[in-house]
C-alpha cells in the first residue's frame, strides 16, 4: 500500500491560484496512476483529474477543464494539481489517490482508486 500526503491547500480569493502537492511513499511511485478528488460540505466526493503512470495521459472533470492542470514528477514521487482562476464552488477538501495496475500510458476508471490521502482544505472566498 502506498502512503499519500497532500499539501498546499489554503484560503484564496476568487480568481486566484493554488498548487497542491501529493507526496507518495512506501511503494514505487511510477507503479501508480494518480488522481485528485474533492469533497465539498454536504456533497459526495467527486473526481477532479487524473494522470497516467507515464504522465502522458490526463483527464479532467468538465468543471475544472481549462483551469486546473495535473502533473507528476516520478523522480520526486510527487503529483501536483495547479489550480488557476479559482471559484468559490471549488471550495472543498482535496484528496490525492493512487491506482496500481494500469498500463504505463493508460488511465484507470475514475472509480478504480484504492489508496487515499487524508486531504487538504481549499477555500475560495468571493
Amino acid at each position: 500500500q502506498v502512503q499519500l500526503v497532500e499539501s498546499g491547500g489554503g484560503l484564496v480569493q476568487a480568481g486566484g491560484s493554488l498548487r497542491l502537492s501529493c507526496a507518495a511513499s512506501g511503494r514505487p511511485f511510477s507503479d501508480y496512476a494518480m488522481g485528485w478528488f474533492r469533497q465539498a460540505p454536504g456533497k459526495e466526493r467527486e473526481f477532479v483529474a487524473h494522470i497516467s503512470r507515464s504522465g502522458g495521459s490526463t483527464d479532467y472533470a468538465d468543471s475544472v477543464k481549462g483551469r486546473f492542470t495535473i502533473s507528476r514528477d516520478n523522480a520526486k514521487n510527487t503529483v501536483y494539481l495547479q489550480m488557476n482562476r479559482l471559484k468559490p464552488e471549488d471550495t472543498a477538501v482535496y484528496y490525492c489517490a493512487a491506482d496500481r495496475g494500469t498500463l504505463w500510458g493508460a488511465l484507470p476508471k475514475r472509480s478504480g482508486y484504492d489508496d487515499w490521502g487524508r486531504g487538504t482544505q481549499v477555500t475560495v472566498s468571493s
